[in-house]
């Protein structure tokens, strides 16, 4: 088994030390190279206004008295770079005026010649160190500030920045929402966005995924119970119809809820009351709900499985999410971003993508939407050995549909190609349905038929995948 790449080591910090005395210089230069930094040296202020225009520097070491200008206008250099070094004043002449004048103008440290050569390797040591943290700081809220875009949601598409203005407007009524869209786009944070916009941003958000809450206690759930109610009901708990009271109820998976739940839930709706499971009185409750499915409703309601008089009073108000590949510049957009995130959150290098693999990643249909794409840019920048990454580094069902220069760049061969857009007859492309599974055939190989891995890998649901297989789920 080969050996794990190994992360390249991080190159030391450069210290540029301006000081006229040539045996002093020398001294410093000496030590601080023995330190372990890369060390410039130089004689005078407009020499080191000359290296610090052609370098950036993670320390300035200055001493005060200089030929023609002084250390003051090192610094005063030093600090208009962007990001500013660190800094620290030498003088012969230490007072106590000179070291207040230092560190006001913006020094870090101040140490007084003969300078200690231990008390400045641990300066150096704690200014270099102190500013490494504040310029991660700086980009860690920077990539904050881009990555919260509209509560979370990242992108600056005709189709998002619509869904944005659309979300604004229907937080500012109260009716019942439905969000539908695709796995992966991202329905509960659209959920979000619409509490916090709204008046209720005040109350409580409130989270439950219909599919992950058996039948039997679903109601319970929903809401509440006394005790006694049934067997294990030691205690009476409240509902999450009580819980969201004057906030938002998110029910997520909403296809997914039995139809003697979706009864009740209806009833809910119209009487704005909810009676505990084993109670004899009703609770009045104040809860807007927003309901999501990646499912089609419509086939649902035609064969049964989901009540008509329950859609309509869901729909009141319908938002739905367009997916990851019709976002235009958007998948660039965040890719970029997940991969500085990466960054930040790994203490790996800043990578970039080549114009191969940002070729296969635009071409790729992105069945698994945003979710999948974090994914692929989480195994690309651990799997990438150097600052680009490149086609190999990306799964093989990427550039396997991405297209034909996609294959070639990632040493594939016989890739298939995709009917260019506007040429030709439109029967030439396949259909969505047909991209769909033929993907999920090619997760599957992947995983030995292991359906259990494969749905995962897919982000839906078992049950979703053996519908979407035309198999009947053996559970």
């Amino acid at each position: 088994m080969s050996a794990a790449p190994q992360t390249p080591a991080a190159p030391p910090e450069s210290v540029l030390v301006v000081e006229d005395d040539r045996g002093h210089r020398e001294l410093l230069h000496e030590e601080l190279a023995e330190a372990g930094y890369a060390v410039t040296a130089v004689g005078s202020a407009e020499d080191a206004a000359r290296a610090l225009a052609q370098q950036a520097f993670s320390l300035v070491v200055s001493d005060l008295r200089l030929p023609g200008a002084d250390g003051f206008q090192v610094l005063e250099d030093a600090r208009a770079r962007v990001p500013a070094p660190g800094f620290i004043m030498l003088t012969g002449f230490g007072t106590i005026d000179q070291a207040v004048a230092a560190l006001k103008a913006g020094a870090d440290d101040f140490l007084t010649k003969p300078v200690d050569l231990d008390h400045l390797r641990l300066a150096a040591d704690r200014v270099t160190e102190a500013r490494r943290l504040k310029d991660e700081v700086r980009r860690y809220r920077e990539v904050l500030a881009q990555a919260d875009g509209f509560h979370g949601m990242q992108g600056h598409s005709p189709a998002m920045l619509q869904m944005f203005d659309l979300i604004r407007r229907i937080a500012a009524a109260d009716g019942s929402v439905l969000i539908t869209g695709e796995s992966g786009t991202g329905k509960e944070l659209v959920a979000r966005a619409l509490h916090a916009e709204s008046d209720r941003a005040h109350g409580p958000f409130v989270a439950l995924n219909c599919a992950g809450i058996p039948e039997a206690l679903l109601e319970s759930e929903l809401l509440g119970h006394v005790a006694g109610a049934f067997s294990g009901a030691k205690g009476a708990r409240r509902g999450l119809f009580t819980e969201a009271h004057g906030g938002t109820l998110f029910l997520d998976e909403i296809a997914e809820m039995p139809v003697a739940m979706q009864s009740k839930l209806l009833r809910l709706l119209q009487d704005g009351r909810v009676r505990p499971v084993g109670a004899n009185e009703e609770i009045e409750t104040d809860v807007r709900i927003v309901a999501a499915t990646h499912q089609d409703l419509q086939a649902h309601m035609a064969d049964g499985r989901f009540r008509e008089d329950l859609y309509y009073r869901l729909e009141t108000f319908r938002i739905e999410i367009p997916p990851l590949r019709e976002r235009g510049d958007d998948i660039e957009y965040l890719a970029l971003q997940f991969l500085r995130q990466q960054a930040l959150a790994r203490g790996l290098p800043e990578r970039r993508l080549s114009p191969e693999a940002l070729r296969a990643l635009v071409r790729y249909p992105f069945p698994g939407n945003v979710r999948e794409l974090a994914s692929l840019i989480e195994r690309a920048a651990t799997l990438a050995t150097g600052e680009v990454i490149e086609t190999r580094d990306l799964p093989e069902r990427v550039f396997a549909i991405g297209g034909e220069d996609a294959g070639v760049a990632a040493g594939g061969a016989g890739a298939e190609v995709l009917p260019v857009a506007g040429v030709g007859d439109d029967t030439q492309w396949p259909t969505l349905e047909e991209r769909e599974r033929e993907y999920i055939q090619r997760v599957l190989e992947h995983v030995d038929g292991n359906k259990q891995r494969a749905a995962r890998i897919l982000g839906i649901g078992r049950k979703t995948l053996y519908r979407k297989l035309g198999e009947s789920d053996p559970s």
